[in-house]
This record gives structure tokens, C-alpha cells and sequence, in this order.
């Protein structure tokens, strides 16, 4: 009897193929994504309790995705009129965007001036008076991010401005890559797209930082700590050049262009002041000037602001 080897099965696939772009690599790392996941799944959690505390009615927010796209895709994605919620993002540089889909935001001012919210909403820009009822809970909502990001990042983030048409918002470049973080906001029954945008050139350092921390182990925290007292000993030992010298004087090129064997040059240096001993240039000690042996010496001495 012969036996035929079986051939291995091939796992099912999880997930659709993603395309690459090799015109623009992808910097946005998966322990990147991994931190950000933390910080904004905190943010979906305290924003539930606040636009459920606000409106007086059930409302979800849950984190449906991070990516990294230019800004010219994030406001193609967006809807031809929408509530945009320009922050500064301190202290990382550029503009940061709280985007509520329009139709979500009149729901939320109609719960939150007693009404029921119904399903049909006005498609137009807020009066002065919704645009006061909105901007609190919008607030509330840039303190919640502070507390939920501020593991990667200290923010301060303070309302700039309020733009309903994405075209006209000018955050950034087309160009320029942003890091866009997605939420499915729930409103009752109703559901919504509810997306922050913050500049990835802003964001990696404060991601770097952040990741590295919580990838490092134990063992190499203490290499780390080795290298770092063996780089500090041999520091001291680094001879640096160090010049003991008189005061430097300015000439004009003229008068250097004139100096001949026997010429004397006037210093300002006081006769009775001391030497000046530098290094690269910065004057770090005074000395005067002696002998020791064959040789000619410097003695330190104390500087005229110790004297005085």
C-alpha cells in the first residue's frame, strides 16, 4: 500500500489584501497604531459619558480605526457639509480637527435644548445660539482627549475656529500626512462617523517616545544604564584643546595688511588683569602666566567676579 503524503492546508484569510503605495511608504508602525489605540479607546470611553450626560439619552462611541492619510484624502472622505472644530494642538505644531457629521450635531443641540431629536434636521450652518450649546460639549470633549492622550502627549488643546465646508478648512497641505482616528458615535438609534485629524509630523516624536518606553525590557533598561555610566567615564577622560590667552582686540583689515617685523599691536587686555583660558572659544577660568621647570605655566586664579 502507498501512502500519499497530504499537502498542508493554507490558513483561511482574515483580512482583504491592503494596496501599497510605494510613492508614499507607510511610517505609521504597528506599535505606533497600537499606542494610539490605547489612548483613543480611553477617549471613545469618556466620550460616551459625556454625550450620554449631555444629551439625556443612550449614546455609544466606539474606535473604529487609525490611519495614516494625507489631508487631501481625509477631506475627500468627508461629506460636502459637516461640523469641523479647529484646535490647537500644543505642544505639537499644526492644527488638530474634531469633525461631527452636521446632521449629528443639530440632533445633539436638539436633545440638548429639550427636544426629542428627531430624525429630520435643518442642513445649514448653526446660529449663534446652537453654536454656544455645542461649543460646551465640544469642549468637554477636547478635555476628555487631553486626559486620554496624555500618556503620549501633554495637550492643550484650545478651540481656533469653526469651519463647516472641509474645502474651505485650511488645516494643512494637500499633501501633508495626517493621522485620522475614526469613531462610530451612536445617537439613540441613529448612527454617525465621527473622526479626529492631527498632524503625523506633530505626532511621531511624542510616538516614538512613548512606544520605546513601553518596548523596553528590564534587561535592557539595565544595559542601557551601563552604557550610559561607562559613556560618562569616558567623557571625562576626552582631552579638549585649551588655549590660555589675552583678551581678543578687532582691526581693520587695513591695518592688518600694514603689520611688518617690529610692528606693535595695542591690546586692551589690563596689565594687572588676568589670562583668559578657553576652550572652543568659550572662556571657562582666568590664569596668570609663570613658569614650572623648562616650560612656561599657568596658574589659576580666582576670577574678578569672586572678587568682587
Amino acid at each position: 500500500m502507498t501512502l500519499t503524503p497530504q499537502r498542508p492546508r493554507r490558513r483561511a484569510r482574515t483580512a482583504e489584501p491592503t494596496p501599497y503605495d510605494f510613492r508614499r511608504p507607510i511610517q505609521l508602525s504597528r506599535e505606533h497604531q497600537r499606542t494610539l489605540q490605547l489612548g483613543f479607546d480611553g477617549f471613545a470611553r469618556q466620550a460616551t459619558t459625556v454625550f450620554t450626560s449631555s444629551l439625556r439619552t443612550v449614546c455609544t462611541v466606539a474606535l473604529v480605526g487609525i490611519e495614516q492619510r494625507t489631508y487631501a484624502e481625509y477631506v475627500d472622505s468627508l461629506g460636502v457639509s459637516t461640523y469641523l472644530t479647529l484646535f490647537s494642538a500644543d505642544p505639537m505644531p499644526g492644527t488638530g480637527v474634531l469633525e461631527i457629521p452636521l446632521f449629528a450635531t443639530m440632533s445633539c443641540v436638539d436633545h440638548m435644548l429639550g427636544g426629542p431629536g428627531s430624525d429630520e434636521q435643518p442642513d445649514r450652518p448653526l446660529t449663534e445660539i446652537e453654536d454656544g450649546v455645542i461649543r460646551g460639549l465640544v469642549e468637554r470633549l477636547l478635555g476628555e482627549m487631553r486626559y486620554s492622550l496624555e500618556g503620549i502627549v501633554a495637550l492643550e488643546p484650545t478651540v481656533t475656529g469653526v469651519e463647516y465646508s472641509p474645502q474651505f478648512a485650511q488645516v494643512a497641505a494637500a499633501a501633508d500626512v495626517m493621522v485620522v482616528v475614526t469613531f462610530d458615535l451612536r445617537i439613540g438609534e441613529r448612527g454617525h462617523r465621527m473622526s479626529v485629524c492631527l498632524p503625523f509630523s506633530g505626532l511621531l516624536p511624542h510616538l516614538t517616545n512613548a512606544s520605546g518606553s513601553g518596548a523596553v525590557s528590564d534587561r535592557e533598561r539595565a544595559q542601557r544604564a551601563e552604557s550610559a555610566t561607562l559613556l560618562q567615564a569616558q567623557f571625562n577622560r576626552v582631552p579638549v584643546a585649551v588655549a590660555v590667552r589675552f583678551r581678543p582686540i578687532s582691526l581693520d583689515p587695513a591695518d592688518l595688511a600694514e603689520l611688518r617685523p617690529g610692528s606693535v599691536v595695542r591690546l586692551t587686555h589690563p596689565a594687572s588683569a588676568p589670562l583668559d583660558v578657553t576652550v572652543a572659544g568659550t572662556t571657562f577660568a582666568h590664569a596668570t602666566a609663570g613658569a614650572r621647570g623648562q616650560r612656561l605655566a599657568a596658574l589659576i586664579v580666582t576670577t574678578p567676579e569672586e572678587n568682587s
